[in-house]
């Protein structure tokens, strides 16, 4: 079962590719949202107010997988598309790479146009610090104070790490755990004589 998957903790150097007197300065993001996607590309479009394409590719997700491509004015896939294949080349997801062209006065025609969009992801990927990463099954447990003992050898028995951790009149965790794990763990916590444990989306 593949349970980890890679992508870059931060946004990569920016990076520039000239051709024929165009240039195309790349840049990758890590992003969670479309919501991020926006305000990374309008922070470059801040950053390079009189470039000519902001052209870009985006892939999110682990299992069930989202991607776009944009050519932003340049001819029908001959920029979104080479920049996605660099994403799927280095197999990386929760990830935009765009690739920002001044035009230089040359036509590139669509063949040199797809090299050079793909040459510039190529090598802004090549600048990223890509990382694995587990997928994750977040669960939430609601037990007694009287269980804290029990839950806590469980989850320093497999390792689980605790995202959320509420103390009221009863104890209240949200537990991130590694995919393959999931069922043993939800099995182990099951057993708990009145903890309640239930999978969170």
């Amino acid at each position: 079962m593949k349970d980890t998957f890679k992508t870059i903790e931060k946004a990569s150097k920016r990076t520039l590719f000239k051709e024929r007197g165009s240039k195309f300065f790349g840049y990758a993001f890590p992003v969670l949202s479309e919501d991020d996607i926006k305000n990374a590309l309008e922070s470059l479009k801040n950053k390079h107010p009189t470039a000519g394409h902001f052209c870009y590719a985006w892939q999110l997700g682990t299992e069930t997988i989202q991607f776009r491509v944009n050519d932003n004015g340049e001819p029908k896939n001959s920029a979104g598309m080479p920049i996605y294949g660099q994403l799927q080349a280095f197999d990386v997801t929760n990830v935009l790479v765009v690739s920002v062209r001044y035009f230089g006065g040359t036509k590139l025609g669509v063949g040199g146009l797809a090299q050079a969009y793909k040459y510039s992801a190529q090598i802004t990927l090549e600048a990223s610090e890509i990382i694995s990463k587990t997928i994750d099954v977040v669960y939430e447990i609601k037990f007694d104070y009287d269980l804290m003992n029990k839950v806590m050898r469980i989850i320093k028995d497999h390792d689980l790490k605790i995202v959320l951790q509420k103390l009221d009149l009863k104890c209240e965790y949200h537990i991130a755990v590694r995919k393959k794990s999931a069922q043993q763990v939800f099995e182990n916590f099951e057993k708990l004589y009145k903890l309640i444990i239930t999978k969170l989306e």
